[in-house]
């Protein structure tokens, strides 16, 4: 844990200028706290800086000193890194259960925080009575779509309620860009899908939880269950299989092994080279920056799971924030109270709703701060409906999603592990962890 130096407190207080008596610096010197924040969520990365320096205008002798570490980046390792090299920040991501148990020693219990008893997912980070994380925001994914090039090709998402029509919305899509039809008005269209392999974060967990979420239940039957029966495997590789078929990599499905984020969001979506892409609502600021009439007609298709539910998106809670328990006294207090500013005052309302597009996770206090972009109001619906499924993924063994399934999923696109291999060898190091 970083601590200022004697030197830098000295620094600070003469900047604020309290030495115009003995008693004003007593105060002042104590009130100097530096608070590192160690994030994974890249998409909101420029805007928390932003936020974090609003915060230290009203509150002088706090400094707010942030990392991000996530898109193609694991922030998990990441975090053991720091941890292994005893710099750990005071305010970490935690995901869930599986994250609560493997920090539980490091994690500050939060119950006793102003918005303890209004936030909502509390289950997967909530041990022996203690709250051990303060939720991001609610999020959800699925096949966020364009609905101008759907419009444009004829096709009507509102029929595309299963796995059966998504296909046929796929094949038709498919034929009209190869046939030039859609070529006028969307010159750069090359194809129906772009599914980033490279990022195991999204084969890995996202993908595999539709299937595994509807087996499992919870995040916290996942993070108990010593074997898994993986009983929509087939459906799994239904889904897979779509996004590689009417990709722009369909002829050599190994070459989407090297599609990351950025090049399945920036360039992909964003620029209208792909119509549909699996991702969830905090993408919306990343393509809105590349173009926002593409990002206005952005909404949600279903990610439908042979076998089980077809209508559905996964709806969660992405990351916890977290307050390390073995800082000082005086950073633990400073990081509590920058995470109530950001969640609970009506300027970090705003900049959770408006400036990082957030579903914010509060059961009240947010009335006036509707969401505001089409991929959160697409969520919305869905929850409206009760057309969701839950995020199961932060249960699962740690690393066994991204090292391990995300990792077969690769070798299964490159053609060196058939699907039963693929599942058979993930179950059994499913067993092996646990």
């Amino acid at each position: 844990m970083k601590r200022l130096s004697t030197l830098l407190i000295f620094m600070l207080a003469l900047a604020h200028g309290v030495f115009a008596n003995s008693n004003t610096e007593a105060t002042e010197s104590n009130k100097a706290v530096e608070v590192n924040i160690f994030q994974f969520k890249v998409e909101i990365a420029d805007e928390l800086q932003k936020a974090a320096r609003l915060y230290e205008s009203k509150n002088p002798g706090v400094k707010i000193v942030i990392e991000t570490v996530g898109g193609g980046d694991d922030y998990g390792a990441a975090l053991r890194a720091k941890n292994a090299s005893g710099n750990m920040p005071d305010i970490y991501n935690i995901g869930g259960p599986q994250d609560a148990k493997d920090w539980n020693s490091m994690l500050e219990d939060l119950s006793d925080q102003p918005w303890a008893n209004n936030v909502v997912g509390t289950e997967n980070v909530t041990m022996d009575g203690q709250l051990l994380g303060l939720p991001f925001a609610v999020e959800g994914y699925g096949l966020a779509y364009n609905k101008r090039i759907f419009k444009a090709a004829g096709i009507d998402a509102s029929k595309i309620v299963d796995f059966k029509s998504l296909e046929a919305a796929a094949v038709a899509l498919d034929l009209k860009i190869k046939n030039g039809d859609l070529a006028d008005e969307f010159p750069l269209l090359e194809a129906v899908f772009e599914y980033a392999a490279k990022e195991t974060w999204v084969t890995g967990l996202h993908t595999s939880n539709i299937a595994l979420a509807q087996e499992l239940g919870s995040g916290l039957t996942a993070s108990e269950a010593k074997t898994i029966d993986f009983k929509y495997a087939d459906g799994l590789k239904k889904i897979i299989d779509l996004q590689g078929k009417f990709s722009s990599s369909s002829e050599n499905t190994g070459l989407l092994n090297a599609v990351d984020y950025s090049t399945q969001v920036d360039t992909g979506l964003g620029i209208e080279r792909v119509a549909i892409i699996q991702q969830g609502n905090w993408i919306y600021g990343g393509v809105k920056a590349v173009d926002p009439a593409v990002a206005d007609s952005l909404g949600f298709l279903p990610m439908p799971m042979v076998g089980a539910k077809e209508d559905s998106i996964a709806v969660g809670v992405p990351m916890y924030w977290s307050v390390n328990s073995e800082t000082t006294d005086a950073e633990k207090s400073a990081s509590k109270e920058f995470l109530n500013w950001l969640y609970t005052s009506e300027e970090g309302k705003d900049i959770v709703v408006n400036k990082f597009f957030f579903i914010p996770p509060m059961k009240s206090g947010y009335e006036n701060y509707p969401v505001a972009d089409p991929l959160g109001r697409s969520i919305t619906e869905f929850i409206s409906a009760g057309k969701t499924i839950p995020w199961v993924f932060m249960g699962y063994p740690s690393g066994w999603g991204m090292d391990v399934l995300g990792v077969k999923i690769q070798a299964y696109y490159a053609g060196e592990l058939t699907w039963d291999e693929a599942v058979s060898q993930a179950k059994a190091e499913w067993a092996n962890a646990r």
